[in-house]
């Protein structure tokens, strides 16, 4: 596969622009908590943890949305909603955790923004909020939409990261003020997420043929590559490329398949893994409040 979509060429598969904007991120990461540190603060450096969390998640970015994996998300739904399952789900726990506090209050607690920043984080808002955004966009005619046009495209995806970086704040929220959850809230809180988001993933599944005309039908296809390989690229290539089956070792179907299984399974060990930090967090909390046995008459 490698071999074949190095045709759609540089640009298409390593998004030279998208770097560049990528280390730019860096770059004012660095200055803003480093040189330039005490124009805005007093407060210590981001630790190595803070640091290695952010820049991991400006990795991630880049290999989801920049990298070679961008342009198979045009060709295979697996691709696609790996790249999904990774975007809404591990990359704004890396920026939510890498970002210093004292940056976040600074944005947080702006007065033009805490009011409508409080109110989408509350709980239940920002689960139904982002759960259930989630599952609409894959309703066929709304997912083949979003592959109609880069702006499209972009203002969706963009949304739909905000509503996770909603999401994700009242699980990770480094303030306790905002912590209004206890752990094992958060617990049933991820539960009823992936339930939600689990309905989406099963019709995929279990579809009996496929469901998405961005990756079946030739012309909305093109259309669909159109976001990621230039235009004149796409125009020379256009009559000797009849289809994504062309790249894909996979049928349509059973690239739909992979797909909802792929999403599903992301999502559900990241959450695992979530889960297990709550439940660790609220046993400490539990034996923290136990009262000691008495102490027997000597």
């Amino acid at each position: 596969m490698w071999l074949e979509i190095q045709i759609f060429g540089f640009r298409a598969l390593w998004s030279p622009y998208f770097i560049v904007f990528v280390i730019s991120l860096a770059v004012l990461y660095y200055l803003i908590t480093g040189p330039y540190r005490y124009k805005f603060t007093t407060d210590d450096s981001p630790t190595l943890f803070q640091q290695f969390s952010f820049y991991s998640g400006l990795i991630l970015l880049y290999i989801i949305k920049g990298s070679p994996v961008d342009l198979l998300s045009h060709i295979m739904l697996t691709a696609h909603m790996l790249q999904m399952a990774l975007l809404y789900f591990l990359f704004p726990i890396t920026i939510i955790k890498g970002i210093p506090n004292w940056i976040w209050k600074k944005i947080v607690y702006h007065p033009k923004i805490k009011g409508t920043f409080n109110f989408f984080t509350q709980p239940l808002i920002a689960l139904f909020l982002f759960s259930s955004i989630l599952a609409i966009y894959h309703v066929p005619f709304i997912f083949d939409f979003s592959k109609s046009s880069k702006f499209a495209h972009a203002v969706i995806l963009i949304f739909i990261l905000i509503t996770a970086f909603f999401f994700w704040w009242p699980v990770l929220t480094p303030f306790k003020d905002q912590d209004k959850i206890m752990p094992l809230l958060k617990i049933i809180y991820l539960v009823v997420s992936a339930a939600i988001i689990t309905i989406p993933c099963a019709l995929i599944i279990f579809a009996q043929n496929s469901i998405y005309m961005a990756y079946s039908a030739e012309g909305a296809w093109l259309q669909a590559m159109a976001l990621c390989v230039p235009g004149d690229v796409l125009t020379s290539l256009a009559p000797a490329i009849s289809g994504p089956e062309m790249f894909s070792p996979l049928s349509l179907l059973h690239d739909q398949q992979l797909g909802g299984i792929v999403m599903m399974f992301t999502q559900q060990i990241i959450y695992v893994a979530t889960f297990g930090r709550e439940f660790f967090k609220w046993s400490a909390e539990n034996k923290q409040t136990v009262d000691p046995l008495p102490e027997k008459d000597v």
